[in-house]
């Protein structure tokens, strides 16, 4: 063997290891939510609320209050959604300073993400991300929550808000221990989930309940890229890794490889009875 074959021998196995979705990002982490280059200010208004970031003349006295927040929420105030089916029923905060996690969790989104109760809201239902040739021709996946819907009504959004509760046990949850609304994935199955893809989602906690709300699935800072550390939340070899849709855990449907089940592994971290684990299957997760 010459010293050329050797050393791309050592070079493979000493790589050989690592997933090979582990990427740089080659455009800013914000993606989309940069707003045309307006960037952080187009959602934190570092002065007056939504008044000072342009967007409204008249505003909720309480705009602004929760995050520097720029854009006007009034008009969701105390207005209902119903989701999952009609099962779930959350009713938006009254306020910005409310206590409550959907005001950060999901008021927030909402002042540009609904296209029901306000439809005039910024986004345009288009998405300004490419996307894998999986998803089809069209570059457009709606990005309004409940457009198109009759008043009140989402009924085909994944459940959000206060009701919409994760449980541990049972025959369709984890075997994880829940305190004071805090999830921990110590059990025998849960466990082996954690080491084999990791828990990125930040459920909220709400009288003493773990609940679901739009940050819980996605970092709405950071639209490509989840830096997993080792033996933090994950198993998985530390770096960055691919992500779409500003989801929080690694999810690249644009993965050349068909067996890859990443995608499928981040909506396991809450659906546990669809899980390898749960179903005792040793497959990890494939990259």
């Amino acid at each position: 063997m010459n010293w050329h074959a050797f050393a791309a021998l050592i070079l493979l196995v000493a790589t050989g290891s690592a997933p090979a979705q582990i990427t740089k990002a080659t455009t800013d982490v914000l993606g989309a939510h940069l707003n045309y280059g307006r960037g952080c200010s187009a959602c934190h208004a570092p002065h007056n609320g939504a008044e000072g970031n342009g967007s409204a003349r008249i505003v909720a006295a309480d705009g602004g209050n929760a995050g520097l927040w720029g854009q006007d929420a009034g008009g969701l105030y105390g207005r209902t959604m119903i989701t999952g089916g009609g099962k779930f029923v959350e009713v938006l905060p009254t306020s910005m300073s409310a206590s409550t996690p959907d005001v950060t969790g999901m008021l927030t989104c909402l002042t540009c993400h609904d296209g029901n109760i306000a439809s005039s809201a910024m986004m345009k239902n288009e998405l300004y991300e490419s996307l894998p040739a999986t998803y089809g021709t069209v570059n457009e996946i709606p990005t309004l929550i409940g457009g198109g819907m009759a008043n009140g009504a989402y009924l085909n959004e994944h459940p959000v808000g206060l009701e919409a509760k994760i449980g541990c046990g049972g025959a369709s949850d984890w075997d994880c221990t829940q305190v004071n609304g805090v999830i921990t994935m110590n059990g025998a199955n849960s466990g082996r989930f954690v080491k084999n893809y990791g828990y990125f989602v930040k459920p909220a906690s709400y009288s003493n309940s773990a609940v679901v709300v739009c940050t819980t699935c996605h970092e709405p800072h950071m639209m490509n890229i989840v830096t997993v550390t080792n033996g933090s939340t994950s198993g998985l070899p530390s770096g960055n890794y691919a992500t779409m849709f500003f989801l929080r855990g690694p999810y690249n449907p644009n993965d050349t490889n068909r067996s890859s089940n990443q995608t499928a592994q981040f909506c396991r971290q809450c659906h546990a009875n669809y899980s390898n684990e749960f179903n005792g299957s040793t497959a990890g997760t494939v990259f």
